[in-house]
């Protein structure tokens, strides 16, 4: 009877246990990014110059963070359902391609070389999403190799140099999207359009995570594909449906990056698809599948780009912002595997 009592009362104290550690790993992933992103910047304000405090860096650093932001808004989804893809940069690079070209020698209209180069990017999206679920190869050498077809997609298109939009008026309001505000006569917006664009769409796609049958299943495929299958969930149609949508926003994300640079370029932003997927990760997002969120996703993004405006301001050369920036990656996977084990 004793040993009986002494199990009972041992599984007793357990559960408070397991729950207490279950909450607390919820908590920390809803509120640790936003308190790392506090922690970062008043690190940088104490130890950088006071320019990094004023309102034109602040400006600075939101353009920035656009850049990467607004693929990451798609990168999330892919990730949720437990997929990646490698070739956002190498969509950037294209829509800011077929965007100038659209402007330069198709005679569009400013709001249909937009959309043109975002199309681009979801149809590229829409290839790889057919591509892994009919012949069932993992995300990761899909996207790896449409990573490569697509950057040699965008040179082709220019013809490998940069297009150059000419007259400058044929942009438009493209132009405007990422421009400085600070001192203007749009200062009232506080920072770009884009920057409230990229705040609007995530938004959305936090509704649309949060309240909407495809943001459920998409949480459904990434814990667990078989039992989502059995439950009836479309896992095809979904994946395919999350791909085309991480391709459009990073077409969306070359959109921006065109209006940054004001010409079509297909050697540019090599190398973003590991910002975007580490913003998703420091945000919480898990590499196995199953978790992440919109608010921490654009949080994780936004720590980037200060670490990178602070070390710069700093004067601290590129390799040590790498550093930087590696070993917060490697500190936020590491926390999401305890976070998993104490759960």
């Amino acid at each position: 009877m004793k040993k009986e009592e002494s199990g009972t009362e041992n599984s007793q104290f357990s559960i408070p246990n397991s729950q207490f550690f279950s909450n607390w790993g919820r908590w920390l992933n809803t509120v640790g990014p936003v308190l790392a992103l506090l922690a970062v910047y008043g690190l940088f304000a104490i130890i950088a110059p006071a320019s990094f405090r004023t309102a034109r860096s602040l400006e600075t650093i939101a353009r920035q963070t656009t850049l990467v932001g607004i693929p990451a808004l798609g990168m999330t989804l892919v990730i949720i359902s437990g997929g990646i893809d490698l070739s956002v940069g190498s969509v950037v690079a294209l829509s800011t391609v077929v965007i100038a070209w659209l402007l330069q020698y198709g005679g569009m209209d400013p709001l249909m070389a937009a959309l043109g180069g975002v199309a681009a990017g979801a149809a590229f999206g829409l290839i790889s999403g057919f591509l892994i679920t009919r012949l069932r190869v993992v995300p990761f050498i899909v996207t790896l190799g449409m990573m490569l077809v697509v950057r040699g997609t965008a040179k082709g298109i220019a013809r490998e140099q940069t297009i150059a939009v000419e007259p400058p008026e044929l942009m438009g309001w493209l132009e405007g999207l990422l421009s400085s505000v600070t001192g203007t006569e749009q200062s009232w917006m506080l920072v770009p359009p884009g920057v409230w664009v990229m705040l609007g769409l995530a938004v959305v796609m936090a509704a649309v995570l949060r309240y909407t049958r495809l943001g459920r299943h998409t949480f459904a495929i990434g814990s667990n594909e078989q039992t989502a299958r059995l439950c009836g969930v479309a896992v095809e149609r979904v994946k395919v449906l999350v791909f085309t949508l991480g391709g459009a926003f990073a077409g969306l994300g070359g959109l921006m990056q065109f209006s940054r640079l004001t010409k079509g370029d297909p050697t540019v932003a090599i190398g973003r698809e590991l910002d975007v997927i580490a913003a998703v990760v420091i945000g919480g997002g898990s590499l196995s599948g199953g978790e992440g969120s919109i608010l921490g996703t654009i949080v994780g993004a936004w720590i980037m780009t200060v670490i990178a405006s602070g070390c710069t301001q700093r004067g601290y050369p590129n390799w040590v912002q790498e550093i930087i920036t590696g070993a917060i990656i490697i500190a936020a996977v590491a926390l999401d595997r305890l976070r998993h084990r104490w759960a």
